[in-house]
């Protein structure tokens, strides 16, 4: 399956979106934040991000879901700063305190073709809400140059369905976090009572543009939608509600990692019910909550 970004490149597409995606930038627009700072001109908002993509670090990753990692590990590019900045967040020295530097277009696009020429299966965009435009540009280098692998779009799920639409047939898979389903649980933790909508309406929109995840005969995603939720303390954040909403709003297809490495760090313990890992009692509960649902594509368990 070719890649959906090779033919926005080739008719032009890939041009287009790059345009309108910038204008977002000049009074920025880019994330439900609504920050509508002029970043073109190096002023910031929530993400402290410019003009140009922050990045951590680049490498073949063999710890991400089964279908991406293969033989040969997935590609993943790690963008500093995030629009979402939870609590909790296990990356917060990248995340909220910004560990990284800023990258051209060339670099980015040469990390990409790096990652390809190592093997990788996917390039996999790690917090890129904040960075759309920055990764269009850079990408039309690269597919330039000959990259031809899946593009992976791995997100807190905290997307504007707008710039989603700037994506449509660049992006193959999508990999949005469902974190909250009660907002007053996103309010707390991420100053965001806005995600639980906000993600409902984002992963909906994904899954308009891939639909479910396809899998090739040697076990490896090519297209569609994978969706990660993190399991917390005392079901907090919602999970039996979330798997429900999954299966019968998106699909019961749809391919879902149900995740139980929560640990309290950063400023958790600031949050009543949170300063505790979870128990195997509740990572068995969230998975019977999503077979329940009737989710059967689930990661490790397939």
């Amino acid at each position: 399956m070719e890649p959906a970004y090779i033919k926005a490149y080739e008719k032009g597409v890939l041009d287009k979106r790059i345009n309108m995606a910038k204008e977002l930038l000049a009074n920025c627009s880019m994330c439900p934040r609504m920050c509508e700072v002029n970043r073109l001109k190096e002023k910031s908002g929530v993400c402290k991000t410019g003009s140009a993509a922050r990045v951590s670090s680049y490498h073949a990753h063999f710890g991400e879901e089964s279908p991406l990692v293969g033989l040969h590990g997935s590609g993943t590019i790690f963008f500093t700063n995030c629009n979402l900045l939870c609590d909790f967040c296990q990356n917060s020295d990248i995340s909220h305190e910004g560990r990284g530097s800023e990258v051209s277009d060339e670099e980015l696009a040469l990390m990409m073709l790096q990652l390809q020429n190592r093997g990788c299966h996917n390039i996999n965009f790690v917090t890129p809400s904040h960075i759309v435009p920055q990764i269009l540009s850079a990408l039309r280098q690269a597919a330039r140059e000959g990259l031809n692998v899946p593009l992976v779009y791995n997100s807190g799920g905290y997307d504007r369905v707008e710039t989603l639409e700037l994506l449509d047939g660049i992006i193959d898979i999508y990999m949005p976090d469902f974190k909250f389903w009660d907002s007053c649980i996103s309010g707390r933790t991420c100053k965001a009572v806005d995600y639980p909508e906000i993600a409902r309406l984002a992963i909906k929109e994904m899954q308009r543009q891939v639909g479910d995840l396809v899998i090739n005969k040697n076990g490896i995603a090519e297209r569609g939608l994978l969706v990660r939720h993190l399991v917390l303390p005392d079901e907090a954040a919602g999970t039996r509600e979330i798997m429900n909403f999954i299966s019968k709003e998106i699909s019961s297809r749809t391919y879902v990692n149900v995740m139980s490495q929560y640990y309290p760090c950063r400023s958790a313990y600031k949050h009543p019910g949170l300063s505790r890992r979870i128990t195997s009692e509740e990572h068995y509960q969230a998975l019977m909550y999503a077979k329940e649902a009737g989710i059967t594509r689930l990661d490790n368990l397939l």
